[in-house]
């Protein structure tokens, strides 16, 4: 069974598609799961919502889910958040809200967008010097909350990321298909950086007679055409981040 992950789109529906073409050129997936964090950003929140909404893929809520759904459109609210709130239909918002915290795709295979028990908090990252980096083995086991399967599927983070957990379960993140870099100035502040412009997705393979495997695809595509829209939306540390997979060091504009 080949289970296609997608994670963290932010409204890039430039970039979506492309993962769906590679995807397709590589056989296609028997499932293909998404990991939340669907529209929120300064880019092509209906479009990219209206293109979900029409493949009807399992989904996860992630945390701009839930605040592009219900925080107020008002000063303290993250820009991309509002951008993306305020082209939203207030039925699309609901549906946002509407998606589950968590599922079990199939037996054993457990998705959810950040941790087993919280949306917004980092299930295999550390912040060191002002940096995401991976955390340690024992923090990684003690965020699990005992949770039993044989895989879990995680995103949030925008970091790929492949951890088998002694006597526990594999972990994946696929890193983000539309957002190659972020900062987020809740203490302690920091930035994820993927290092590259490319929209990244994952492919899991389970094969009964033998071991599982695990694929992180990185694909290009327009990026600069995701930058200029970007920038059309007067998020220039977006556009820095989408052309080249880093933050500026003065970008300081918040999370995504």
């Amino acid at each position: 069974m080949r289970i296609a992950v997608l994670a963290d789109i932010h409204g890039n529906v430039l970039a979506l598609d492309a993962v769906l073409a590679d995807l397709e050129r590589r056989g296609g997936a028997d499932l293909t799961i998404n990991l939340g964090d669907c529209v929120s950003g300064p880019l092509w929140p209906r479009e990219t919502f209206e293109r979900l909404e029409a493949l009807d893929l399992p989904t996860v809520r992630g945390n701009h889910d839930r605040r592009v759904a219900v925080d107020p459109a008002d000063d303290t609210m993250w820009a991309s958040d509002r951008y993306a709130q305020e082209r939203l239909t207030e039925a699309q918002r609901e549906a946002l809200f509407a998606l589950p915290f968590t599922l079990e795709i199939i037996p054993g295979v457990v998705a959810f967008h950040a941790r087993p028990d919280h949306d917004e908090k980092y299930l295999l990252d550390a912040i060191v010097d002002g940096q995401l980096v991976r955390a340690p083995l024992a923090a990684i086991q003690r965020r699990l909350k005992g949770l039993a399967c044989r895989i879990v599927l995680c995103g949030h983070s925008h970091r790929p990321e492949l951890i088998r957990i002694p006597d526990g379960p594999v972990i994946f993140n696929p890193g983000s298909v539309g957002a190659p870099a972020y900062d987020d100035d809740t203490p302690p502040a920091h930035v994820s950086e993927q290092g590259s412009p490319h929209a990244r997705y994952g492919i899991v393979t389970l094969d009964g007679e033998g071991p599982d495997r695990f694929e992180t695809i990185a694909v290009d595509y327009d990026h600069e055409a995701a930058a200029g829209q970007a920038e059309q939306a007067g998020r220039p540390e977006w556009a820095h981040a989408l052309r080249t997979g880093f933050m500026p060091k003065s970008a300081g504009q918040g999370s995504v």
